[in-house]
């Protein structure tokens, strides 16, 4: 045989081998699968029916509407209702010392006495000189009477008895420095002298405390002070866990020019005078109420575009975001305004909706209301 068709034999037969081992494998047969698969894959999701969307379910509360008047609260100090340093009003020695640090004083009780035996002698001068021009004025008015003095004598004797009159008055007045009274009641915080001790007019003596009733002073701020009235009640808290009631009593009028703020004075009885001055003091004040809600800590939310609220539900299970204003915290939750009407309030899941989602709405579990 030719060598020509010899090698033409060989080839055809090496082509049939690699034709029946590419079938043995399965390739034949998958390239025909896949083509098919190909072509049936649109075919089938158009045949299929689209997902009912997930409706998801969510626990809500129905809002109980409160009367809340928000706590104001402030921080003061205990003062003294009337406070005054007796100071000397005439030079001299002191005679006689009448009041000890620590001791009460009656009102119009004389604290100081100085030496001054040339004024009460003055006064004592004085008071004969106008015994004796008063004397003489009465004869004068009985002689002009008669006809004898002439209206000018008449006069002369008024005008002697009122100078006599005025020189009593200022020898009084000398006296009356010489000693010095308490000008209310109250309690010696301090003397500054002692029996003997020569003073000058001005020096300090003494400084007298009026405790009863004791005052607390607290600054309301420009927001807060169209709350405060006076003769409201205050809840007072002193820093040695005393409470007590007390009555507004003063408003100041004006701001504090560097914060802002109003004076406001808070009084408080104190019978045994066993609250002390300088003391750290609590104030609450109660803002005339509102209409509000109470509602869990954990309720409250943002928005999308950062406002804080919570997530509400009405009557058609549509979920909606209700902005709110917390006016007050309480140990029981927050106090808030601007819940809508007829809606209930989301307390689980508020965080997976978003508006105008429908819900599923359940009543939550006891633990869940009161976080």
């Amino acid at each position: 045989m030719p060598r020509f068709f010899r090698a033409h034999r060989i080839a055809a037969l090496v082509v049939l081998i690699a034709a029946g081992a590419w079938i043995l494998t399965g390739e034949f047969s998958a390239v025909g699968s896949e083509e098919a698969n190909a072509a049936q894959e649109p075919a089938a999701q158009a045949a299929q029916p689209e997902a009912a969307p997930q409706i998801r379910t969510v626990a809500a509360i129905v809002p109980q509407g409160i009367d809340h008047a928000r706590t104001i609260r402030l921080s003061g100090a205990t003062e003294a209702d009337k406070r005054v340093t007796l100071a000397a009003r005439a030079n001299g020695i002191v005679s006689d010392l009448t009041v000890a640090q620590g001791e009460s004083v009656a009102t119009d009780a004389v604290v100081l006495t100085l030496e001054g035996e040339d004024v009460t002698s003055g006064v004592t001068t004085a008071e004969a000189t106008l015994k004796q021009r008063a004397q003489e004025l009465q004869i004068a008015e009985k002689l002009f009477a008669s006809g004898t003095l002439s209206d000018l004598q008449l006069t002369r004797a008024r005008a002697e008895k009122a100078a006599a009159e005025a020189q009593l008055t200022q020898a009084q007045a000398a006296a009356d420095r010489l000693t010095l009274r308490a000008p209310f009641g109250g309690i010696v915080d301090s003397v500054a002298v002692d029996k003997g001790e020569w003073v000058e007019a001005g020096n300090p003596i003494a400084t007298i405390l009026s405790l009863d009733p004791i005052v607390v002073r607290a600054n309301v701020s420009e927001i807060d002070v169209g709350e405060v009235t006076i003769g409201a009640k205050a809840a007072v808290r002193l820093v040695n866990g005393t409470e007590m009631e007390g009555t507004i009593r003063d408003i100041a009028r004006e701001a504090s020019p560097q914060t802002r703020t109003f004076k406001i004075e808070v009084s408080l009885p104190n019978p045994g005078l066993a609250i002390p001055a300088g003391m750290t003091a609590e104030v609450q004040l109660f803002a005339t109420p509102v209409k509000a809600y109470a509602v869990p800590r954990s309720v409250i939310t943002l928005s999308d575009e950062g406002d804080i609220g919570l997530r509400v539900v009405g009557d058609d299970n549509i979920a909606d975001f209700a902005v709110v204003a917390m006016i007050d915290d309480t140990e029981d939750g927050l106090i808030v305004t601007g819940v809508p009407e007829g809606h209930r309030i989301i307390v689980a899941g508020q965080d997976l909706v978003r508006d105008g989602e429908k819900v599923i709405v359940v009543e939550p579990p006891p633990a869940e209301v009161t976080e």
